[in-house]
């Protein structure tokens, strides 16, 4: 084990919680692999460099599978593992497998974010754009958080899925409950939120076995594995669950921080009105610059590894920190700079590997429409409150968005008053 790497944790509660990047820069340089306490009082080691991150997103060696890592951790404290199904129905789907059953979930819901499909949500993205604003624009003023960055990508991926208009705002207080959840812990509310999200979910896999429509929920149930094998019950409410979870949080996480990252840089937000054409490198941009996620999900070791020249023991938590690795002046010139004429590619918020998320091509479709909805229907954006009083979210340290973010702009005709 290197020197400068800690075998006792040190605590990131209190010095993460606003301020991500000096603590990541200061870990880079000292301690590139580091055992830390994370918020919720659990333990973890937190990789910062981008080749390492990058890395480890794509080893085989570290486990994704709780059920392996839960033996993994049993064994080093010399104990047996009482393994069988998952603890929840919420952990039977890609995120929490390994290879090869990993590679057969991966190719039964590729089919739905292929890029022509994905293309063809561009009208109706933005036309949910479009609803949210004619509501906004003629107040002057709004939580582009709860009223805009949330409820557009929780519309389209309910939509996408097929779950009726009428349950989308339920959907949206489950996905606040769903907050709770951290790295290693999870809150009795967010408990409450996951059991009541199965049992829907379960509902609407019946209803569509019964009358199928052109959605995805019904694409999965009929779809089938190169060894003609379909999706169980179980599979089908997890599935759906990522799906519905991080369908949205990515989304409302980039157009929440992205806008936030303009109105810090009125430059780069003048340079993108004046050309909307860089709209695809700013979103690349903004996820790196500020991105939606502090770590990638956990992964675990089953055996010792070594990590950046540091040996992990069998059985730890390993984090790669996404944001860490989005700041490395290793792999990104000047990083701390908002550049939104940036060479786009590279940065890792999407993973890497066999675990990069299928859903990328509709998050990056749904932040090109959304900033370019609010840069042409919003003129005169700007911060409703100083930027010390904006609030990140907490408890979960999986996540980097803000809470809110009230702006203010120059009022703008409603639907009705310009004739639409």
């Amino acid at each position: 084990m290197q020197e400068n790497a800690p075998a006792t944790p040190a605590s990131l509660a209190e010095r993460f919680a606003n301020d991500p990047y000096r603590v990541y820069a200061e870990l880079r340089q000292g301690a590139p692999v580091y055992r830390a306490t994370l918020p919720d009082g659990s333990a973890a080691w937190i990789v910062t460099r981008y080749a390492d991150v990058r890395s480890a997103l794509a080893d085989g060696r570290l486990t994704k599978d709780p059920r392996v890592a839960a033996q993994a951790m049993a064994c080093r404290r010399n104990e047996t593992a009482a393994l069988g199904e998952s603890g929840s129905p919420l952990e039977d789907n890609m995120l929490c497998v390994d290879p090869p059953r990993h590679t057969r979930l991966r190719k039964l819901i590729n089919g739905a974010f292929t890029s022509g499909r994905v293309e063809a949500l561009r009208p109706r993205v933005q036309q949910i754009a479009d609803q949210l604003l004619d509501v906004i624009a003629p107040r002057g003023g709004a939580d582009l958080i709860a009223e805009f960055a949330t409820p557009l990508p929780v519309a389209v991926i309910c939509e996408l899925i097929g779950i009726p208009g009428i349950d989308h705002e339920k959907f949206r207080g489950w996905l606040t409950d769903l907050a709770g959840i951290t790295v290693t812990a999870v809150t009795e509310t967010a408990q409450r939120a996951q059991r009541e999200v199965a049992g829907y979910l379960g509902q609407q896999i019946d209803r569509k076995r019964e009358a199928p429509g052109d959605d995805l929920l019904s694409a999965l149930l009929s779809a089938r594995a190169d060894d003609g094998s379909t999706l169980s019950g179980s599979e089908l409410v997890s599935m759906l669950y990522l799906l519905l979870t991080a369908g949205h949080e990515t989304t409302a996480n980039l157009i929440g921080s992205g806008v936030y990252a303009l109105l810090r840089h009125p430059d780069q937000l003048e340079l993108l009105r004046e050309q909307p054409g860089l709209l695809p490198s700013a979103i690349e941009e903004f996820l790196r610059y500020e991105s939606p996620f502090n770590v990638a999900s956990a992964r675990f070791t089953v055996e010792a590894t070594q990590i950046g020249g540091v040996t992990i023991p069998a059985g730890e938590a390993v984090l790669p920190a996404i944001g860490s690795a989005n700041r490395d002046p290793g792999q990104f010139p000047d990083p701390d700079r908002l550049e939104i004429r940036r060479p786009a590619g590279g940065n890792l918020v999407f993973g890497h590997g066999v675990h990069y998320c299928a859903g990328a091509p509709l998050a990056r479709l749904e932040g090109e429409v959304a900033f370019g909805a609010l840069l042409h229907r919003l003129s005169g954006l700007r911060l409703a409150v100083p930027a010390g009083q904006l609030r990140w979210q907490r408890p979960c340290f999986l996540i980097r968005g803000l809470s809110e973010l009230p702006v203010r702009f120059t009022p703008q005709p409603g639907p009705q008053e310009d004739g639409r």
